[in-house]
């Protein structure tokens, strides 16, 4: 199936000489939900600005459903909507006005059902007569959602939706993210929040300094890359790991109470059994054991330090 977003050696230099993209190469495909991750000035918000036709790349191509966004910027554009960052909406205009006017941006018709059920869905329509000024942050918030849906695109980018908004909304908003998917809409997400991205996401991207370190099935990933942890609380505290174990990768806490021991999630042996024999024949006796997996949040910190260590 033809990807719905191709982006193709994608670079960008700012006149000041910051090189904010290094040759992006990505597919998202139709229907899915994609989450791009990264630290503050990884990227990011310049990748969008170039596919949303906001900013101009310095070389390579950007292609949406199936419309070079240079070549055919109308059509490319008209398939793409856009959720900013920034809270910046028409303060002394209803809502109803402006979800009406972002429509006709675009040349559509009016669709008043249409505009209805955008705003219904997002928890809006009691507050469509209402002036933007008069809203609360997490309203203003779901307006600009509001406003990229109103004519109806196929390409949804959401830059850091749930930004500043509380639990309650995050979880509204990502109930209305998966409703959005049902019906056919590409999501392209991202977040500082790393729970939203493992909640959501088909697929994880990480970009940092500009260039893609991975983009992968969000659950192949966490396969390939997580690690399980088993905690042994003690019997009795320990000064030291014993020698005979210290080959094994066990950590022992600062105060003695607890020790660790990681492993590979891809190999079938996990050495647990090996090393409860082997803790018995030092005499290591603990009280209690639990096991636990990496999270997206330590995946994607490994992947970070990764590349600053390769850029050293």
């Amino acid at each position: 199936m033809q990807p719905i977003i191709s982006i193709r050696g994608l670079r960008k230099t700012y006149a000041s000489g910051f090189q904010a993209l290094k040759g992006v190469d990505l597919d998202i495909r139709k229907g899915e939900i994609f989450a791009l991750l990264g630290p503050n000035g990884a990227g990011k918000t310049t990748l969008i600005s170039i596919v949303c036709g906001i900013v101009n790349a310095s070389s390579g191509s950007v292609a949406a459903a199936g419309h070079d966004i240079a070549r055919d910027y109308r059509a490319a554009r008209s398939k793409i909507g856009l959720v900013p960052q920034e809270l910046s909406t028409d303060a002394f205009e209803s809502v109803w006005a402006t979800v009406r006017f972002s429509r006709g941006l675009f040349g559509k018709r009016p669709d008043p059902a249409h505009l209805e059920k955008v705003l219904r869905d997002l928890s809006l329509w009691e507050k469509k007569d209402s002036k933007i000024m008069a809203l609360s942050g997490g309203m203003k918030r779901r307006v600009l959602i509001a406003k990229a849906l109103a004519h109806e695109p196929e390409i949804l980018f959401l830059d850091e939706p749930t930004a500043g908004v509380d639990v309650e909304l995050r979880h509204d908003m990502w109930q209305m993210v998966r409703r959005l998917r049902e019906n056919g809409t590409t999501i392209i997400l991202t977040t500082h929040y790393i729970e939203e991205a493992e909640e959501m996401a088909d697929r994880i991207g990480v970009i940092n300094h500009g260039e893609l370190i991975v983009v992968e099935e969000k659950q192949a990933l966490m396969r390939k890359l997580g690690k399980k942890q088993l905690t042994l609380t003690l019997q009795t505290p320990l000064q030291r790991i014993p020698e005979g174990l210290s080959g094994l990768p066990l950590e022992l806490s600062g105060d003695g109470q607890t020790l660790v021991y990681t492993f590979d999630t891809q190999t079938e042996e996990t050495g647990i059994a090996a090393l409860l024999r082997r803790l018995g024949e030092h005499g290591v006796d603990f009280k209690d054991l639990h096991s636990s997996e990496s999270s997206l949040e330590q995946i994607f910190v490994s992947l970070v330090h990764a590349s600053k260590g390769a850029k050293a």
